[in-house]
């Protein structure tokens, strides 16, 4: 299923909503995070007026999401003049399996206009490019096609802590917040193009902002700069600023890991 089929499948159930994971999207025994904070997104949505931007997310990822259907639960936390907190929460059965907390803020009058620049990137002489194989890839990445400029791919050996990575998605249409989400948590952890051999890994923690409207811009030629900050005792801090096709300085993402290796 493309990531807008999963998406638009989403269904209201009384209170909540119910969506359904088909297992191209996950990524080992849980579905890719990136969808998972969409879906949840998606609820949310419903609750806020459509022109108030999604300004953070935070993310905690306290158990796996299966393949199949899915419960989200959404409520306003609070609503003040510019800013609404919205909470949401995956429930598989009884239990919580991921916790968002969405952040969407009008625009307020301000002097103040400063944003980050694209650095300008030489690609390798010879770039990784991402050719999915089933068994060997996580499943959720043959939705995406993606070339390494600069930096290792997974179980690769390096010594090096950053990389960047121009992606697209394989949909139709244009994007909105909820390919924005996908975009930014796409990037495998930094640490494990570390390691010398296959090893499991799984995040934590995700926290998100947004410092622009991604919504309209098309689905290639977006760029990922991530960065390996620490790693220690099997958990690792990672930093990713995404940018727009045409340099547009979209999101900044931090995320807690675990690597197993």
């Amino acid at each position: 299923m493309r990531f807008s089929e999963v998406l638009d499948g989403i269904r209201r159930d009384g209170d909540t909503w119910i969506a359904s994971i088909s297992e191209d999207w996950l990524q080992g025994r849980s579905a890719f995070g990136g969808i998972q904070a969409a879906l949840v997104l998606r609820a949310m949505r419903t609750l806020v007026v459509a022109d108030v931007p999604l300004r953070s997310l935070q993310v905690a990822f306290l158990a796996p999401v299966p393949a199949g259907d899915i419960r989200i639960a959404a409520k306003i936390l609070r609503q003040g003049k510019s800013v609404t907190q919205v909470e949401a929460r995956l429930i598989d059965g009884d239990n919580t399996v991921c916790l968002v907390i969405g952040v969407f803020g009008a625009p307020r009058a301000s002097t103040l206009n400063l944003l980050p620049s694209q650095p300008a990137v030489q690609a390798m002489p010879k770039t990784h490019v991402l050719s999915y194989v089933r068994g060997l890839l996580p499943q959720f990445t043959q939705h995406f096609e993606a070339r390494w400029l600069q930096g290792d791919i997974p179980f690769s050996g390096s010594t090096k802590t950053e990389q960047v990575v121009e992606v697209s998605l394989k949909d139709d249409g244009v994007a909105d917040e909820a390919h924005v989400i996908a975009f930014a948590d796409f990037i495998p952890p930094v640490a494990l193009s570390m390691l010398d051999q296959p090893a499991p890994g799984s995040s934590l923690t995700w926290m998100l902002e947004l410092f622009a409207d991604g919504r309209g811009l098309p689905l290639n030629g977006w760029r990922i700069d991530a960065q390996l900050q620490a790693a220690q005792d099997g958990y690792t801090s990672q930093q990713v600023m995404l940018w727009g096709p045409g340099g547009e300085p979209i999101a900044l993402s931090r995320q807690s890991m675990v690597v197993f290796g």
